[in-house]
C-alpha cells in the first residue's frame, strides 16, 4: 500500500522561502513518477513540477518555472519541493502524488493513482 505523507508547510511572507517534503513508503518506486500539486477552494489541482524516480528528469509549467524546484532522496524515499519567491498567490494546499510509469510526462490529477494528505502553505502579503 502505497503511502504518501506531506510536510513542511506554514505561514511565509511573501518573498520567503519554503520546502515541502512527501515522505513515500509502501513498496519501491522505481518506474514511478513523483509529482506535485496544489489546490484553491472552488478551483482544480494545478500542477507544479514532476521527477522521475530513477531519472533526473523534471519538468515544470512556466507558472512556477525558476521559482520551484523539486527533488528526491531515493535513500530516504522522499520528494521535496522548493519553493522560492513566494507570492500570496501561492497561497494553497499542496500534494504529493505518485504514479506507477515515468516515460511519459503526465499532468492531470487524474494520472496519478496515489495522493499524500494535503499540506497547507500560506503567503502572507
Amino acid at each position: 500500500q502505497v503511502q504518501l505523507v506531506e510536510s513542511g508547510g506554514g505561514l511565509v511572507q511573501a518573498g520567503g522561502s519554503l520546502t515541502l517534503s512527501c515522505a513515500a513508503s509502501g513498496r519501491t518506486f522505481s518506474g514511478y513518477a513523483m509529482a506535485w500539486f496544489r489546490q484553491t477552494p472552488g478551483k482544480e489541482r494545478e500542477f507544479l513540477a514532476r521527477i522521475s524516480w530513477d531519472l533526473d528528469v523534471t519538468y515544470y509549467p512556466n507558472s512556477v518555472k525558476g521559482r520551484f524546484t523539486i527533488s528526491r532522496d531515493n535513500a530516504k524515499t522522499t520528494v521535496y519541493l522548493q519553493m522560492n519567491s513566494l507570492k500570496p498567490e501561492d497561497t494553497a494546499v499542496y500534494y504529493c502524488a505518485a504514479r506507477l510509469g515515468d516515460l511519459l510526462l503526465h499532468m492531470a490529477p487524474g494520472d496519478y493513482a496515489y495522493w499524500g494528505q494535503g499540506t497547507q502553505v500560506t503567503v502572507s502579503s
